[in-house]
Order: structure tokens, then C-alpha cells, then sequence
């Protein structure tokens, strides 16, 4: 059901959903907007919540539209970690292999394989780095977690579990880094208090600039 709201000019698509407890605005660089309501809710408040969230809905628009830029500029690479792979389809192949700056992939279903690749790679990627992190401070994780999250990028669980996006792959190393330093700090200081944000700049200076480079390119890392 598409819709637009008069008064803010921003064409949206309403889904109803049994399992909705509550009214639910998604974003997506292909679909556009979309409003989910419970479904008794009444159809106003689909217009009412694109309203409310206009300034976050263009942004989140605004970041999509700067996705598929980014997207179409590839050209047959992918990123990895600061470097751009050259992606060579092969037919009768169903693994991806890295042959130096080149990505050997299948011809068919490559964006599934692709993404298998980047889950193997990030466990080892990851966990070297995790590694290395904590044993420089001193300290441990319980475990660690290759996900696609949808709203962050890592975790760290009151027992010391670690959960990472494989999608931090196609980030800059650095930003990479700094999300490894971010959950190891973390593992002293659960919280975002001042003490954790003077920690993390103990140990990984410059933080600021990495998060920064994430909370404005963390759109553009899909494949």
C-alpha cells in the first residue's frame, strides 16, 4: 500500500503486522520507506510516525541514495579492509578464493558466496585482532560471534562474549581496529561513561575520527 504524506512530501509503504507491538519506520537504499503497523493500528498513524521522523527518515535517505553511489562506482571490486578486489566470475565454481588483489567467484549466486567469504574472513580478521588486543591489556573474552547486525556494528556481553559485523571488512583496517579496541575497552568498562570514552583514547588515540568515518560511510558497507 504506498502512500504519501502531504505535508512532508515523502512517499512511504504501509505493512500491517500481527507481531507489531508497536509502529516501526524502515529504510531501505531499495525499497524506500516503509511503516509498519499493529494491526489494529489506525492508518493516521502511519502518516503521524513519518512525520515525527522526518529529519531521520531523509538522513537514513539520504545515506541510501549515497549507498548506491557508492555501489555503482565499484565496477566489479569490492572493498576489503582498504583494498579493492577485482571480482572474476567463474563458472562451475561455488566458493570464493582470493587470488592475490583478485576474487575468484561463481558465476551464479555470486552475492551469497561473497557474503560467505566475508563471514570466514571476518572470524579470522576478528579474532586475530581480538587477540592481540587482549593480551596487550591483560584481559579475556568468552567467545566470538560473526553477525549481520542490523543497527550495530559490535557487542560486547556482560560475560565477555563479542559479537562483530562481517561488515566492518569493508570498512578502512583502521576503523576495524577501532571497533576491536571499542569492545575490548568494554570489557572493563561496560558502560559509555566518560571513564570508558578515556580508556578507549588510552588505547586507541584518535577514536573520534574512526567513529566519525563510521557513522558517516556505515551505509555505504553492503556488497
Amino acid at each position: 500500500m504506498h502512500r504519501a504524506s502531504p505535508d512532508i512530501d515523502i512517499p512511504y509503504t504501509i505493512r500491517r503486522s500481527n507481531r507489531a507491538r508497536r509502529v516501526r519506520v524502515n529504510v531501505n537504499a531499495h525499497t524506500g520507506v516503509e511503516v509498519v503497523l499493529p494491526a489494529r493500528a489506525p492508518e493516521r498513524a502511519a502518516a503521524a510516525a513519518v512525520s515525527e521522523l522526518r529529519p531521520w527518515i531523509e538522513r537514513r535517505l539520504s545515506e541510501a541514495r549515497r549507498a548506491l553511489a557508492t555501489l555503482a562506482e565499484r565496477a566489479g571490486t569490492v572493498p576489503y579492509l582498504g583494498e579493492h578486489l577485482q571480482l572474476m566470475p567463474e563458472h562451475g565454481r561455488t566458493r570464493v578464493r582470493r587470488d592475490g588483489e583478485r576474487l575468484l567467484v561463481p558465476a551464479l549466486d555470486t552475492q551469497a558466496a561473497l557474503e560467505r567469504f566475508y563471514r570466514r574472513s571476518a572470524r579470522a580478521e576478528i579474532g586475530e585482532r581480538l587477540d592481540r588486543a587482549t593480551t596487550l591489556v591483560g584481559l579475556s573474552y568468552s567467545g566470538l560471534d560473526i553477525r549481520a547486525q542490523r543497527t550495530r556494528w559490535a557487542s560486547c556481553s556482560v560475560a565477555g562474549r563479542m559479537s562483530f559485523n562481517w561488515r566492518l571488512l569493508l570498512a578502512p583496517e583502521r576503523v576495524l581496529e577501532y571497533v576491536v579496541w571499542h569492545e575490548v575497552c568494554h570489557l572493563e568498562i561496560l558502560d559509555h561513561s566518560p571513564r570508558f570514552w578515556a580508556l578507549l583514547e588510552r588505547h586507541w588515540p584518535g577514536y573520534r575520527e574512526d567513529r566519525q568515518w563510521l557513522r558517516h560511510n556505515g551505509a555505504t558497507l553492503v556488497l
